[in-house]
């Protein structure tokens, strides 16, 4: 089969022809539909050598949605024919973390050597895939593949960010996505799918700025030396309750910072290697909280395709074959992609 692998540190992905897997005790065996491209493949790519944590050559992809096509011995809970999406971050599936479905923050998976698909493991990138767990599977009951292999990260993270700050997200407060990409597309529409605030969407594109109206962002801003200003503006000089950063870059962050309002939430979801400074004279207003959301849990991953199942929402994709998959990457890298990039493995 083909599949998009990583084979050396500091090379460029490569199609290569590997062998079919076989899932073993527990394991069921997908036909990937669809698997989508992310900034952060990009970062782990671009670590080096000394700092690089997983075995190569290592199959990419961390968003992945197929049919399963075959069940490993003692395999429940799914059958062979179901469309499902693969939730990602995998747990050891004992602790009181997993018990809660919230693999995303299991203490112990490190430890045990597991590792989420296209992050350690064989990912989605790839005519087939192996899936630790039918846990880990959650039914597509009708939505489109194309559409759904976008939210088990791009969507599942920025949901999961949005429900811990939705005791802020009152009726006349203000929310900030700065970042327009695969995730801040989501979040934009996320936010307004389960609030009532007003959205302010942040970018240093204007087809980026276009994209966020086009999705329900009730104001846009140029993310430069006066976006912050401009939202001071916006919210008569209180600032916003909610700031999501979806670059976490050193420049976006001091943003955040000169934006949030007091007792307000910042987010820190991208991974630009920005750090934002906590404390008394840090530069933050008094009694504000800033988070660095992972993921998302399983629950939380059912839902956000229950939202885009009722048509709430969307992921705006470019689709490419996995022939085209390192150009894809090379164009993501590029700032050249709107919404999400997915790959269809299957032609």
């Amino acid at each position: 089969m083909k599949a998009v692998q990583y084979r050396k540190v500091g090379a460029a992905p490569e199609v290569v022809e590997v062998p079919v897997p076989e899932p073993g005790p527990g394991q069921v065996l997908l036909k990937v539909t669809a698997a989508g491209l992310c900034h952060s493949d990009l970062a782990v790519m671009s670590w080096p050598e000394e700092q690089f944590p997983y075995p190569l050559p290592m199959t990419l992809g961390h968003e992945g949605v197929g049919t399963v096509v075959a069940l490993g011995s003692g395999a429940t809970d799914v059958a062979e024919g179901d469309e499902v999406a693969v939730y990602g971050p995998w747990g050891c599936g004992r602790c009181r973390k997993c018990a809660e479905g919230k693999e995303n923050c299991c203490p112990h998976a490190a430890g045990l050597g597991i590792m989420p698909p296209g992050l350690g493991a064989a990912g989605a990138l790839a005519e087939y895939m192996v899936v630790d767990s039918s846990r880990h599977l959650v039914p597509l009951n009708g939505l489109d593949p194309v559409q759904a292999a976008p939210l088990t990260d791009a969507g599942l993270t920025p949901y999961h960010a949005i429900r811990t700050s939705l005791p802020k997200l009152v009726p006349g407060a203000t929310a900030v996505v700065i970042g327009v990409g695969g995730l801040g597309h989501l979040a934009v529409q996320l936010l307004r799918a389960l609030t009532s605030v007003r959205v302010v969407a942040l970018d240093v594109s204007a087809e980026k700025l276009e994209l966020a109206r086009a999705v329900g962002a009730h104001e846009t801003v140029l993310s430069d030396g006066a976006a912050a200003s401009r939202v001071r503006e916006l919210t008569g000089g209180t600032g916003a309750e909610v700031v999501l950063d979806f670059v976490g870059a050193e420049a976006t962050l001091a943003v955040a910072a000169a934006s949030v309002a007091t007792e307000g939430d910042v987010s820190v979801v991208g991974i630009g290697g920005g750090t934002l400074q906590v404390g008394f004279g840090g530069g933050l207003p008094f009694e504000v909280s800033a988070s660095a959301p992972y993921w998302g849990s399983r629950r939380e991953l059912i839902e956000v395709i229950d939202l885009a199942r009722g048509g709430l929402v969307s992921s705006h994709v470019e689709t490419f074959s996995i022939e085209d998959a390192p150009l894809a990457y090379e164009r993501l890298h590029a700032g050249e992609i709107q919404g999400r990039a997915v790959v269809l493995p299957q032609g």
